[in-house]
C-alpha cells in the first residue's frame, strides 16, 4: 500500500500546493538564468511550430486530419518547456497562484512575466534566423510547400480581428495552462507527456492563438518576405499579404494574443484553482 500511494498521481490539492511551490521558486529565480531559460522556452516552442508547419504543408490533406497532426507535433514544443526546463510566459501565467496565496509579490510576479516574455521573444526569433539561414522553407513540392504553409500560417493570424484574437488567446491558455496544471500531477516524465498532448493538441486543432508560437509563425512569414522577395513572388504570388507587416504581428496579433494568454491561463485557471484550493477558509468554507 505504501510503495502504491508513492506511484499514484497527486490529486488536485496536492497538485495546487505543488504549484504554489513551484510558482514562488520560479519568481525567485536570478534573472540571468530566469531570461536564459526563457530564450531556451522560446525555441522549444518553435521547433514545435516548426514540426507542425512543416508536417502539414501541402492541401492534400482534409482540414480536420491536417488540423489534428498539427495539434500533435507542435506538442513537441511545450513536451521539451517541461521535461527538459524551460521558462515559458504563458505556463508561468499560473504563478498567479502562488501570488494569490501570498507567496510572491506584485513586483516579483511582473518581472516574471516581463523577463519571460522578452527571453522567449529572443527564442523565438533567433529560431527564425536560423530556420531562415537554412532554406528549409525551400522544402516541399515545387521547390516550396513549407514556405507557402509558413507564410499562409502568419498570414491569416495578422487578419485576424483584435476582439477575435483576444478570444482566440483566451482559449488557447486556458488550455496550455491546464496542460501545465496537469503535469504537476505527474511522478513520472511518461505522466507529464500524456498529459500535455491533449490539451495542446486541441488548442492547436481548434485555431487557438499562443502569443510565444506567433513570436515564432509571424517573424517567420515576415523575414521570408522581406529577405526573399523573388521566391515569394515566384511560390506565392497568388497570397494574400498584405497584412504582413510590423504592425500586424506587433499591434494586430502579438499584443490582444497576449492580453487574451494573460486572461485565460492567470484568471481562468490559475485563480479559479486558487479560489477552490488556496483561499484562506472561514467558518463557512
Amino acid at each position: 500500500m505504501e510503495n502504491q500511494l508513492k506511484i499514484d498521481a497527486l490529486v488536485p490539492a496536492e497538485m495546487a500546493y505543488r504549484a504554489e511551490y513551484v510558482g514562488a521558486a520560479k519568481a525567485e529565480m536570478p534573472a540571468l538564468s530566469m531570461f536564459t531559460l526563457a530564450v531556451l522556452a522560446g525555441a522549444f516552442i518553435s521547433l514545435g511550430a516548426v514540426f507542425a508547419t512543416t508536417i502539414t504543408a501541402g492541401d492534400g490533406l482534409p482540414y480536420g486530419v491536417s488540423r489534428l497532426l498539427s495539434g500533435l507535433t507542435f506538442c513537441l514544443g511545450l513536451i521539451l518547456v517541461v521535461v527538459a526546463g524551460a521558462e515559458l510566459f504563458t505556463g508561468n501565467n499560473l504563478i498567479v497562484m502562488a501570488w494569490a496565496a501570498g507567496k510572491v509579490s506584485s513586483r516579483a510576479l511582473l518581472r516574471n512575466w516581463v523577463i519571460v516574455y522578452l527571453g522567449n521573444l529572443v527564442g523565438a526569433l533567433g529560431t527564425v534566423v536560423l530556420v531562415f539561414w537554412s532554406g528549409q522553407y525551400r522544402f516541399g513540392p515545387a521547390g516550396g510547400e513549407v514556405g507557402r504553409t509558413a507564410l499562409k500560417i502568419a498570414a491569416a493570424k495578422c487578419d485576424l480581428g483584435f476582439g477575435q484574437a483576444i478570444a482566440l488567446g483566451i482559449m488557447c491558455n486556458a488550455l496550455v495552462c491546464l496542460a501545465v496544471w496537469l503535469t504537476f500531477s505527474a511522478r513520472t516524465t511518461v505522466d507529464k507527456i500524456v498529459a500535455i498532448i491533449f490539451p495542446i493538441t486541441a488548442f492547436v486543432a481548434a485555431g487557438f492563438e499562443h502569443s510565444v508560437a506567433n513570436m515564432y509563425f509571424i517573424a517567420r512569414g515576415l523575414v521570408i518576405q522581406e529577405f526573399d522577395p523573388s521566391w515569394v513572388a515566384a511560390h506565392a504570388a497568388d497570397l494574400n499579404l498584405s497584412g504582413l507587416t510590423v504592425r500586424g504581428f506587433l499591434v494586430d496579433n502579438l499584443l490582444p494574443v497576449t492580453i487574451g494568454n494573460i486572461i485565460g491561463g492567470a484568471v481562468l485557471v490559475a485563480l479559479v484553482y486558487w479560489f477552490i484550493y488556496l483561499r484562506p477558509r472561514g467558518r463557512g468554507g
